[in-house]
């Protein structure tokens, strides 16, 4: 009984030892890493390395065509940390009632705000909830805040625009025109001088300066023909 005991006990182990070997191979052949490119994406999270690119798009051109009512819904992802209504308690995170336009972790109640924004300073303006709903770990490195961010500008203006009419109200920036750039431009390049010397224009601009030499008009006075030179062509001619 004790022989088949230990043989028991002996192939346990075996099998043991075998499913451990086995899971460290798998292991080293398949990683769980994040891959480079997503197969897919998955909603509210930022993929990395594209917050940035995510938030080049100006917010104040968004914002126009923005719809509360969607921001609303955008919402209910924060609801499970924050409320938004008047005088609501904090929860995981500070009640949002009146944060546009508010000291960036400041008051609330009281909340304690993590030393990482608090440290950002300003006010929670326009750009910088659009900078901050982008990446909150980029906007503060080391913020509390875990969401990973909003992918997509129209979804952040959405909920942009919803929390300012939760207790701020504050008029939304002039969206910026279009070609405003090239326009400006336009009105340096009339405002220069013009230049008085044309041999000096065209040699800027790289064209051959031979056909613009010479074209001032000869002082009062002063001869047509240069006198030496009329000399020497009458001397060949004879």
């Amino acid at each position: 009984m004790d022989n088949r005991t230990n043989t028991i006990a002996g192939w346990v182990l075996a099998g043991c030892g075998a499913a451990l070997g086995l899971s460290i191979v798998g292991g080293m052949m398949f990683h769980g890493e994040r891959p480079e490119k997503m197969g897919y994406a998955i909603e509210g999270v930022v993929e990395e390395g594209a917050g940035g690119a995510a938030a080049d798009v100006p917010i104040a051109s968004l914002l126009p065509t923005a719809d509360a009512a969607k921001g609303a819904e955008v919402f209910k992802k924060c609801a499970a940390c924050h409320t938004i209504n008047q005088g609501g308690a904090n929860g995981v995170g500070p009640n949002l009632y009146g944060t546009v336009g508010e000291e960036i972790a400041k008051g609330k109640g009281g909340y304690a705000f993590s030393a990482a924004l608090a440290g950002v300073g300003g006010k929670w303006d326009f750009d910088k909830l659009n900078a901050w709903l982008t990446s909150p770990r980029k906007f503060a490195n080391g913020t509390k805040m875990t969401f990973a961010g909003l992918g997509n500008a129209q979804d952040r203006a959405n909920v942009i625009l919803y929390l300012n009419q939760q207790g701020s109200n504050l008029p939304l920036p002039a969206a910026p025109a279009a070609g405003a750039a090239p326009a400006a431009k336009d009105e340096a390049a009339k405002d220069q001088p013009a230049t008085a010397n044309a041999a000096e224009a065209a040699a800027t601009e790289g064209a051959p300066t031979a056909d613009i030499a010479n074209t001032g008009t000869p002082a009062s006075g002063a001869p047509s023909v240069d006198p030496e030179a009329a000399r020497k062509g009458a001397r060949s001619e004879k």
